[in-house]
């Protein structure tokens, strides 16, 4: 299965490393990524596949949630079909 996680918040030193980091401890393999600084604004799109997860999604969620709260950003996960539909032109 793929998800598309998002990570918005002010610009700082380590979001990538702690993001990737967390997923990399659980066997989410990152597939995509588009990354840039907006007026000091950083904003970041992965796309990731869980199918060697070792944790649960509803834990990956929460987990990048909490993750997001320690680093003061907003990071968000989604399945990539419910994305596409919510993107859609």
């Amino acid at each position: 299965m793929n998800a598309i996680i998002t990570v918005v918040g002010s610009d700082q030193v380590g979001i990538i490393a702690n993001v990737s980091t967390f997923l990399s401890q659980h066997g989410i393999n990152i597939v995509d990524i588009s990354q840039t600084i907006l007026s000091g604004n950083f904003v970041m799109m992965m796309m990731v596949d869980l199918s060697k997860s070792d944790i649960s999604i509803k834990d990956t969620k929460e987990s990048l949630t909490a993750l997001g709260g320690k680093l003061c950003v907003s990071i968000s996960m989604m399945h990539v079909q419910v994305f596409s539909a919510m993107h859609r032109i």
